[in-house]
């Protein structure tokens, strides 16, 4: 399956990143809502954990996704539920954890049938969606980690599914807010990391989005505000749909304040 070596890719650059790192700089707060580059680390293994749950023991997924959502249901954070889970380990100790386990996880996805449902906190979907979204996030959270050591991020052709992920979630960025999406969807014109074109839906002289595939994944993934891109749209629709874009489950967030999300 070619989503899973995309998303290992995706975890070998991130991993490049966090190997030469200190225990102090682990430490670090970033500009997403002030999570260490720990907090985000224990964040991407907790669903990774889960995600490999939910192709290879549906049971323990069941059980692992009915505490964890009992507990954010309660009030519980992020922080909380994944410090719990791993009892308190950060830094060196669990980037290795994570570093570890995504490769097996990896393999475990690319040997499924891409086709295949499995469950989710939310609704089910394929495996290869499954690995898709965990690339995404990987990929979005990350963001902030190259923000905080001021690193330009080089991207490749893998940046196409979360792009597309960005485009697909149209839709759900109205109605998590309870909004009716506007019809017809904007065409997206998005310039690759190599320079080709990346086109999604029917071409509209009046309702469209264009520019980087990059700035148009920071936004749907609300790593950047539309307004600290070189993004382009017309019409209404889509400058709506991009002051609100957003690309992943749960409750309604909010995109960030302009200025606010940005490379030291």
């Amino acid at each position: 399956m070619q989503a899973a070596l995309d998303f290992k890719n995706e975890c070998d650059a991130i991993s490049a990143i966090l190997t030469p790192l200190s225990e102090q700089e682990y430490a670090r707060p970033t500009l997403f809502k002030g999570w260490t580059i720990s907090d985000i680390v224990a964040h991407l293994h907790l669903w990774n954990i889960a995600a490999d749950l939910t192709l290879t023991d549906s049971k323990g997924f069941a059980e692992f996704g009915g505490k964890a959502m009992a507990g954010l249901q309660k009030g519980q954070g992020h922080i909380e539920l994944q410090n719990g889970y791993f009892g308190g380990k950060t830094g060196r100790a669990l980037f290795k954890d994570w570093a570890t386990f995504y490769p097996v996880m990896a393999k475990r996805f690319a040997d499924a049938a891409p086709e295949r449902r499995v469950k989710w906190v939310g609704p089910e979907m394929s495996a290869a969606s499954c690995i898709i979204a965990r690339q995404m996030e990987h990929w979005a959270h990350a963001q902030a980690i190259y923000d905080v050591l001021g690193l330009t991020r080089v991207n490749g052709a893998r940046l196409k599914n979360v792009a597309h992920i960005g485009v697909t979630t149209y839709s759900w960025s109205f109605k998590v807010r309870g909004l009716t999406p506007p019809l017809p969807k904007p065409y997206v014109k998005l310039t690759a990391p190599d320079g080709s074109l990346w086109e999604w839906n029917e071409p509209q002289d009046d309702n469209w989005v264009e520019g980087s595939a990059e700035a148009f994944c920071q936004v749907v993934t609300q790593c950047r505000n539309i307004g600290d891109t070189e993004l382009m749209m017309a019409g209404e629709t889509a400058q709506q749909w991009m002051q609100i874009a957003q690309c992943f489950a749960g409750g309604a967030e909010s995109p960030p304040a302009k200025g606010t999300r940005r490379k030291a």
